[in-house]
């Protein structure tokens, strides 16, 4: 299905028509924007009620956004270090890798011509 291919979207069900709102490229701002939004009152929330925790740091307001954000960061960058690590080259397999074989030119998908 080519995304830039303008089709009727009447004939659709209900569930297609509001979900091919998301396929746009243009809606991917207000997605993003809209995410900001509700994690900002989400985290503005958590200051509006006391909280009983178990341990001292879970009550402070805001803790559980602010520790999912760094932990969040902190697993990506760890997983950048990790790749560096364990990445192999591309031949690692050589012969007997399965994307190894040479396939006919003539055999080969390559789009619309």
């Amino acid at each position: 299905m080519d995304p830039n291919k303008t089709e009727d979207k009447s004939t659709l069900p209900l569930l297609g028509r509001f979900l091919s709102w998301f396929t746009k490229t243009e809606n991917s701002n207000k997605i993003c924007l809209a995410l900001v939004a509700l994690c900002l009152a989400l985290f503005l929330a958590d200051f509006t009620y006391d909280k009983h925790g178990h341990f001292h740091i879970e009550e402070i307001p805001g803790f559980y956004g602010i520790y999912g954000f760094f932990m969040f960061t902190a697993l990506i960058l760890v997983a950048k270090v990790l790749r560096t690590l364990i990445k192999r080259p591309e031949n690692y397999y050589g012969d007997k890798a399965i994307d190894g074989e040479d396939y006919p030119n003539d055999q080969l998908e390559q789009g619309s011509k």
